[in-house]
């Protein structure tokens, strides 16, 4: 990878004239959706200014519970890394920091090149680079020195992973990322490792957070992840799960879940009909025939009446 500013804007220029390593390379296949679709120049300045004030207050504001959840992480994972020179950074889902940790030492130099609250790292607003391609592409990247689009860049490597929100949806980057020259591949696969363990934990604790009235069960055959986590609530139905629970399970993508019983998630045998929580087996047979009270009432082999009245007994009526 050439080191100069001007070799690193000529060789970007020619990878993304040229096409050829776009369907081989995500980073190239990053410069040229950084030249073609967002018309950037890799030797062009920095746009944009950073937020502050009142602006900065009311993003910070909404995401709130994110940072509620997120910064004791911040806080650990920046007392792993920033004695070697790193800065931990948290966007929201649209690229801008709102929240930082670097030393008292590093602190210029970080927010000189831009890694600061309220500065703005989208992939369209500058190109490559780790918090915006990670956005992009929703798994972790590393972007290091010269793999960034804009030459300004350069000097710094990026290792970044995606969060995933309590429904699924992605509403962060966690960034660690350092100027040091003395930093080459095998210290960012370390900090890259710790980052990405990092955002799992925030993912959890948000989880958790979100559903705090809920018992929360681990999603089975998922070693090593931690982060497949199902809300199920009094009535035995799940009614949350996160994104790596929704993709090992099948749940469907980022949104509200229509509630379902844990056995069926799971792929367990349903009980047959009323047991010691008469409740509960309502609940879930209504949500096994899509809310329809008849239907349910032929799956427990009641009649429909009786449905009513077990329904009545148990509080149900006009809830269903």
């Amino acid at each position: 990878m050439p080191n100069g500013r001007g070799k690193h804007s000529e060789h970007v220029l020619s990878t993304v004239e040229s096409g050829r390593d776009a369907g081989t390379s995500a980073v190239a296949a990053s410069w040229c959706r950084s030249a073609l679709h967002h018309g950037l120049d890799p030797a062009g300045g920095r746009t944009g200014p950073r937020i502050g004030g009142a602006a900065l207050d009311l993003l910070r504001e909404a995401n709130g519970p994110l940072l509620a959840a997120a910064t004791p992480v911040l806080d650990t994972l920046f007392g792993s890394v920033g004695r070697t020179g790193c800065c931990v950074i948290l966007s929201d889902v649209e690229g801008t920091v709102i929240e930082a940790r670097s030393g008292a030492g590093d602190a210029a130099l970080f927010d000189a090149i831009g890694l600061s609250i309220g500065a703005h790292w989208s992939e369209a607003a500058e190109g490559t680079n780790g918090i915006g391609t990670c956005l992009v592409e929703e798994r972790p990247v590393s972007i290091l020195k010269g793999e960034h689009f804009a030459s300004r860049n350069i000097g710094v490597s990026c290792m970044d992973a995606p969060i995933f929100g309590p429904e699924g949806q992605l509403v962060a980057a966690l960034d660690v990322s350092s100027a040091r020259a003395d930093h080459g591949e095998a210290m960012a696969a370390l900090v890259a490792a710790l980052v990405q363990d990092a955002a799992r934990q925030i993912e959890r604790e948000y989880f958790c957070r979100h559903y705090s009235g809920a018992r929360i069960v681990h999603a089975p055959d998922a070693p090593g992840r931690g982060s497949a986590l199902l809300a199920v609530d009094r009535d035995d139905l799940v009614i949350g799960a996160t994104r790596a629970a929704r993709r090992r399970l099948g749940l469907g993508a980022a949104r509200a879940l229509d509630p379902k019983p844990l056995a069926d998630v799971l792929g367990q045998e349903a009980p047959a009909g009323f047991e010691d929580s008469e409740r509960a087996v309502l609940r879930q047979a209504l949500a096994r025939s899509g809310g329809n009270v008849a239907a349910a009432a032929r799956l427990l082999g009641v009649a429909r009446a009786t449905m009513y009245r077990r329904m009545e007994r148990a509080g149900m009526i006009g809830m269903h």
